[in-house]
């Protein structure tokens, strides 16, 4: 066959002509011809693949359907997931569910204007909306506060503070890497300032940090002594460290700052859910640190945010740095952490901040719950189906190696890796894990109202 004999999709301007008539139709000529000329791409590359040109009516219809992917999809493209993990703070599932409360204020923040930057008594414009940042200040006993849009960015923000080249002085067990490997040491050499690393990955001891503050040299005069939580990891075995009142006491008797990084950080304490204690932000400032940061999409269980908590002077020397308007949060997720915020101030966080609901989640419950949808399951389904007693784990960087005792529900029979995709793929998206050769759904991570869907999709892919 000769070259222009071969088969050729139609013009961008003849697919246009045939989708225009159709009802519906009302995108404007520009947006219409783009996805026209992606349409026809495509059609080409099935073309030269050895497949049969389409006809015009069926090259509108994919254009129609393409139109509507574009304005139909949810959430901007991200896909709602039922989260049977077991792990609570799941970081590629978007970490913390967001209070009812938070929801129904970012809708409404985004739903028109708002006195973000207006004084409502003068008219004239005013401090950033501080409703948030007021509430951090109450619940911390800090003299001030900052919101920032990540941990990172509060953490890169504050050692800022040692200034152009000034020592940043951090205990060698606490050089940890956070997600994304995104490490200590490269937050510090990014703001400008010079790492002096102290003691051993095990050990160090006031003696070390009183040492390197007493150090002559470039930098001794803009000292800051950061602490990093190590959220996500444990170091067990012969080890020590030295409490933050100690180093607080010799650092201020050398001019010298001390900043906390908490990572997840709480503001409730975790120890009455049966686990370990997790530093709270007010303990740490009552200790000595002049400065403490943590995460708004952890255990506060709000929107991904950067909370910096402390002296009234570094706050306020942080607020007037260049950076920080680089990295302020928008108008959307200080309206949503002000109503997370404000529910702890209620003293109703433990009843409606679903980070909480998950972890006070009573494995009695669970087990009902698990039991009661594998009952309700047709005969095939429940016969590969069993009811698990399981451990949970809080997960996003929070109590490491601590675990919630926990019931659902696992899947044997077949590959388990082809069920597993076959849940993740499936309408609703459901992510679960593989264990001894089961796929295990985790009733913990699971909102009870989607109890329902997860029985009808265990029904549809193994009750065969």
């Amino acid at each position: 066959m000769a070259r222009s004999d071969a088969p050729r999709p139609p013009s961008v301007e003849r697919l246009l002509a045939a989708v225009r008539p159709r009802p519906g139709v009302e995108l404007d000529h520009a947006a219409l011809r783009d996805a026209a000329r992606a349409e026809i791409d495509g059609e080409r590359k099935r073309i030269a693949s050895g497949a049969s040109p389409r006809g015009i009516e069926s090259l509108a219809d994919a254009l129609i359907d393409r139109l509507s992917r574009l304005t139909d999809q949810p959430a901007g493209g991200l896909t709602r997931v039922i989260n049977a993990t077991g792990v609570i703070l799941h970081t590629n599932l978007g970490r913390a569910a967001w209070p009812k409360a938070a929801i129904e204020a970012a809708a409404e923040a985004a739903a028109g204007y708002s006195l973000l930057e207006l004084d409502r008594a003068s008219g004239r414009r005013g401090a950033r909306f501080r409703a948030a940042e007021e509430h951090l200040i109450a619940l911390t006993g800090a003299e001030d506060a900052l919101i920032v849009n990540n941990n990172a960015a509060a953490v890169a923000l504050a050692v800022g503070l040692a200034g152009r080249g000034g020592r940043v002085i951090v205990s060698r067990g606490e050089l940890v890497e956070i997600g994304g490997g995104v490490r200590i040491p490269e937050i510090i050499r990014r703001a400008g300032a010079r790492l002096v690393e102290i003691g051993t990955t095990n050990r160090t001891r006031a003696a070390d940090f009183e040492a390197a503050m007493a150090e002559p040299g470039p930098g001794a005069a803009a000292k800051v002594v950061l602490r990093v939580h190590p959220s996500n990891f444990v170091i067990a075995g012969f080890t020590e460290s030295a409490g933050l009142a100690e180093v607080a006491a010799l650092a201020h008797g050398h001019g010298a700052i001390v900043i906390d990084d908490l990572g997840s950080g709480a503001l409730l304490p975790t120890e009455d859910f049966g686990l370990a204690h997790e530093p709270l932000p007010g303990e740490r400032l009552a200790a000595g640190a002049d400065l403490v940061t943590f995460s708004g999409d952890k255990l506060l269980g709000g929107p991904q945010a950067g909370l910096i908590v402390g002296r009234a002077d570094l706050v306020a020397r942080l607020r007037r740095d260049p950076l920080a308007r680089a990295m302020r949060p928008d108008k959307v997720t200080l309206a949503a952490l002000g109503a997370t915020l404000g529910l702890y101030r209620a003293g109703v966080a433990r009843r409606e901040v679903p980070v909480w609901q998950m972890i006070a989640a009573e494995p009695a419950a669970l087990l009902a719950r698990t039991e009661a949808i594998r009952a309700a399951l047709p005969a095939p389904a429940q016969a590969t189906t069993a009811v698990e007693a399981l451990e949970s784990t809080v997960g996003g960087g929070s109590l490491p190696g601590e675990t919630l005792p926990s019931f659902g529900l696992a899947i044997r029979g077949g590959s388990a890796k082809v069920t597993l995709d076959a849940f993740r793929r499936g309408t609703p998206c459901i992510v679960a894990r593989i264990a001894d050769d089961a796929v295990i759904l985790d009733l913990r991570t699971v909102d009870p109202a989607d109890d329902p869907a997860v029985r009808a999709a265990i029904a549809a892919l193994v009750g065969a």
